[in-house]
């Protein structure tokens, strides 16, 4: 038995995550969305995965280019989550944020805490989504404190 569409996603609102911007470059321009689906798979090679929509033309472009980008956001860039998230076109998105062009030709968000460009090793078709494995690149960090999605809402990081 199947357990109901709102209650997996209400289960789910209490897992906390990272909030990411996956990026590849496709023919059109460059193309972004924003992605908690985001985990460490393997230390040796360097591996992650992300898990993309089927009907976003970011994941189309991951997959047509075989490279990709997976921005971690700071806590100071809500504003980039928001715009990535949807409702503004792939122009707006992009114009909005400073980004270059990393070495796999994906963007990359140039104030993220943090950036990896990476290679498709795989990808699996999963219900609606896909779930992109990448070789990691290339890495670039910076300090600061990530941005968190919580049971709806961004937090922050807090001492105990």
């Amino acid at each position: 038995m199947s357990v109901d569409a709102n209650e997996f996603k209400n289960a789910l609102k209490l897992w906390a995550s990272g909030v990411t911007v996956v990026t590849a470059m496709s023919a059109q321009g460059p193309r972004g969305m924003t992605a908690t689906s985001f985990s460490s798979v393997s230390v040796e090679p360097p591996q992650i995965l992300v898990c993309l929509n089927q009907v976003t033309d970011t994941g189309a472009a991951v997959l047509e280019q075989n490279s990709f980008a997976v921005n971690i956001l700071s806590v100071a860039q809500q504003n980039i989550s928001n715009e990535f998230a949807g409702g503004s076109s792939q122009e707006q998105r992009f114009a909005s944020v400073a980004w270059e062009s990393g070495e796999n030709a994906a963007p990359v968000l140039t104030e993220a805490l943090v950036s990896l460009e990476c290679k498709v090793v795989q990808h699996v078709t999963a219900g609606t989504h896909w779930i992109v494995i990448g070789e990691v690149q290339k890495v670039q960090y910076h300090t600061g404190e990530p941005l968190l999605y919580y049971h709806g809402g961004y937090r922050e990081l807090s001492a105990i």
